[in-house]
């Protein structure tokens, strides 16, 4: 459906862009979410997860960076992980003020066990769109996300 907003071309153009972007994303996520590959993690828990099985370690303020999440709420999630043995906070012992963030046994072997029917419900959902469509449309965000004009 589109926007019943009455303005310019442009600006109907990029209403009606935007809310069929957040809805497809919203729909993809309710879709992927319903395979219930995230056990019983937040969806920033399960990215920390994520990114340090594949970027380990990681200071804090990299994972606020990459999940886009406050300074507080990092610490949480990593307070949550932690309590529940899943990761493991050391200073850096070359600048005290750097907290890195690394996997225990146990948070190795959950991440390892859910992360591939995580990739599978993805990849199912994206499976509407050929290699080329992906490319684009990642190529697209990535623009989107880093407000490049070219």
């Amino acid at each position: 459906m589109s926007t019943h907003f009455i303005g310019t071309a442009q600006e109907t153009l990029a209403l009606d862009t935007f809310t069929k972007f957040f809805r497809a994303a919203g729909s993809v996520k309710v879709r992927v979410d319903s395979h219930q590959s995230h056990a019983d993690l937040s969806d920033a828990q399960f990215g920390t997860l994520e990114m340090l099985l594949h970027l380990e370690p990681v200071n804090q303020k990299t994972i606020g960076e990459k999940l886009l999440i406050s300074k507080s709420n990092v610490v949480g999630v990593i307070d949550k992980l932690e309590q529940q043995d899943l990761v493991k906070r050391q200073r850096d012992v070359e600048d005290r003020r750097q907290i890195f963030v690394h996997l225990t046994e146990n948070g190795r072997s959950l991440i390892e066990s859910i992360f591939p029917s995580h990739v599978a419900a993805i990849t199912e959902e994206m499976s509407c769109l050929t290699d080329g469509e992906l490319a684009e449309l990642g190529r697209l965000c990535r623009k989107l996300g880093l407000k490049i004009n070219s």
